[in-house]
């Protein structure tokens, strides 16, 4: 199954199976107008008693700010899609410092944050925040900045992961082994694996870790062959390194095995171009629904968005779907986010744990000859 899907746009939420669909319907995409620059950035917000007062915390200058800057244009599209009348976002610049937007943000009276991107900025926010009781709502996937009043949306390797060793198992493959880079995404990356492997019923027989060289890549695969055969090899890095490592993998005892990525694979689609790839499998969200809120981004603001633009879009589509019983300037309901059934939104079907951290419902997909393929579609909601 290709990767396929289309946007449908709607006032009203609708229901899937279990799940509460939050993506709009309506006309397709906007022609292009005059440049818009996401949410307006205000110094002090005027008296409004018939809106809902939400901030927006990306960083809008610094190294990240065309991140911030794409986020927050979702953020837009996301309210011109729902019509949301009764939803005000304004942004704030955590480039400049997160403690002082988070501050300035509470000061205006939001009684909700979106954001912010990095874990060591929600970790500064999630404080600041919870003293005025006002939930964070961020784009980070860091699970250890989660509680306590912060949610996170991000794409969290863990559950990519266990997605795609269950369908190797499920595929008969038994023997697991990993490599894994130095430092904290490789750390965490192969804690995952060892349980999601136990979880399985499979075995990890061995796992290297190896610096971003090609010398220290050559020597972790060879320390594999040395240790034990395998059947599927985690590469938990970003599909540039995995093209490095592949090939090496190949030559050095791993010529039939079948490689497995992270979510960080979906972004890289020059992976299709890889000959030695071919036949890897990878776990992510969908892109369907994406590819449409893309081409949408492109004819209204006439370039590309960063992938990272939907969690953005999503959370606004969560916030207008919540407002419709929230009076505004009343504190936020937040028991209503860790509703049991979860939601539906660009990304597929969400839900946010006790513990704060957005379950994903994810695909799998195949690496062909120039396209990526779904084997195994993402459910639709919890309930399957």
């Amino acid at each position: 199954m290709q990767r396929a899907g289309r946007i449908l746009f709607a006032a009203t939420a609708l229901l899937v199976a279990a799940c509460q669909s939050i993506v709009p319907k309506g006309p397709g995409p906007a022609q292009p107008g005059p440049t818009q620059t996401g949410p307006e950035v205000t110094e002090g917000l005027p008296t409004d008693t018939l809106r809902h007062r939400v901030a927006l915390l990306v960083p809008m200058s610094g190294p990240n700010a065309g991140v911030g800057q794409s986020i927050a244009n979702a953020t837009t599209l996301a309210l011109l899609d729902t019509k949301a009348d009764k939803v005000r976002i304004t942004t704030y610049d955590t480039g400049v410092g997160a403690a002082a937007a988070a501050n300035k943000a509470l000061a205006d009276g939001n009684k909700l944050i979106l954001g912010p991107l990095l874990a060591e900025d929600a970790r500064i926010v999630g404080p600041i925040a919870a003293r005025a009781n006002v939930p964070v709502i961020s784009f980070s996937n860091d699970s250890s900045v989660a509680g306590n009043g912060v949610y996170i949306m991000g794409y969290n390797p863990n559950q990519s992961i266990e997605r795609v060793v269950e369908f190797a198992k499920g595929k008969g493959l038994s023997k697991f082994a990993a490599l894994v880079p130095k430092g904290v995404y490789g750390e965490r990356s192969g804690t995952s694996l060892l349980r999601a492997v136990e979880g399985a019923g499979g075995t990890v027989v061995s796992m290297q870790t190896f610096d971003r060289n090609q010398a220290s890549i050559t020597a972790a695969v060879k320390k594999l062959h040395a240790s034990s055969s395998y059947d599927a090899l985690l590469i938990a890095d970003s599909g540039r390194v995995a093209m490095q490592v592949a090939p090496v993998v190949r030559k050095n005892g791993g010529a039939t095995a079948r490689l497995l990525g992270t979510e960080l694979w979906n972004t890289d689609s020059g992976l299709a171009s890889s000959p030695v790839l071919r036949g890897a499998w990878f776990a992510s969200v969908s892109d369907g629904l994406y590819s449409q809120l893309a081409t949408k981004y492109r004819a209204r603001y006439g370039n590309a968005p960063f992938r990272l633009s939907a969690l953005g879009y999503d959370s606004v589509l969560l916030t207008v779907r919540i407002a419709r019983d929230w009076k505004p300037g009343t504190t936020f309901p937040a028991a209503r986010l860790r509703d049991a059934g979860g939601f539906s939104g660009i990304d597929g079907a969400f839900r946010f744990g006790r513990d704060g951290i957005a379950e994903r419902a994810l695909e799998v997909s195949e690496i062909g000859a120039g396209a990526f393929t779904v084997v195994a579609p993402a459910p639709r909601s919890f309930a399957e």
